[in-house]
């Protein structure tokens, strides 16, 4: 649920990345920071311990105007991809305003996606949250290796409700600010909505 600051004017919205191991998430974020405008952003901190790494760092995007005379800042999380790191995982995703679901494109991370997606769908439960009505989108990442799966396969796997979702090579950017700006705007919808 979004966060309200009314001494700074402004509405806190909450995006996690979320996925399989070394699908891309951090990449996405990283590449993202990169790009934003300094005066836009904050730090990116990265929580990490001996064998986890969360990262974190918000953003105020001019560009997507305002709501009620309020302006938006986005708080961008990734989770740790491992599925045995699942308390991590639900305390990210408390509070949560929109979903980037990042697969791995590649062949042999069919299970791993498939499992990851099942996780997210059961930790949302656990919140009061239903991945069907959420902001959320897909992100099919990893999309210039050699051995990917076609696209009809992952939809199926990974999108049978047909959200948004895109194709992405997060180390070069292509298609990382489509996913960010399709559910950025689902949120910014949901906010409108007096969701």
């Amino acid at each position: 649920m979004s966060f309200i600051n009314y001494s700074s004017r402004e509405i806190n919205c909450k995006i996690v990345y979320y996925g399989p191991g070394l699908c891309g998430k951090t990449t996405n974020l990283q590449y993202i920071y990169n790009k934003t405008n300094p005066e836009a952003k904050g730090k990116m901190i990265s929580l990490a311990t001996e064998t986890e790494r969360t990262l974190f760092f918000d953003f105020l995007p001019l560009s997507l105007g305002e709501i009620r005379g309020f302006k938006t800042r986005f708080h961008l999380y990734t989770v740790p991809g491992q599925v045995f790191y699942d308390a991590s995982r639900k305390l990210i995703l408390k509070g949560v305003d929109g979903v980037v679901f990042c697969a791995d494109s590649q062949v042999e991370r069919i299970e791993a996606n498939i499992e990851s997606l099942d996780n997210l769908r059961t930790n949302l439960a656990d919140q009061g949250y239903n991945l069907d009505k959420i902001a959320y989108v897909v992100q099919y990442n990893k999309r210039d290796l050699p051995n990917v799966s076609p696209l009809p396969e992952l939809k199926k796997l990974l999108n049978p409700t047909n959200v948004p979702e895109y194709e992405a090579v997060a180390t070069t950017g292509i298609g990382v600010f489509d996913t960010l700006k399709a559910v950025a705007k689902l949120v910014l919808t949901e906010l409108k909505r007096g969701g």
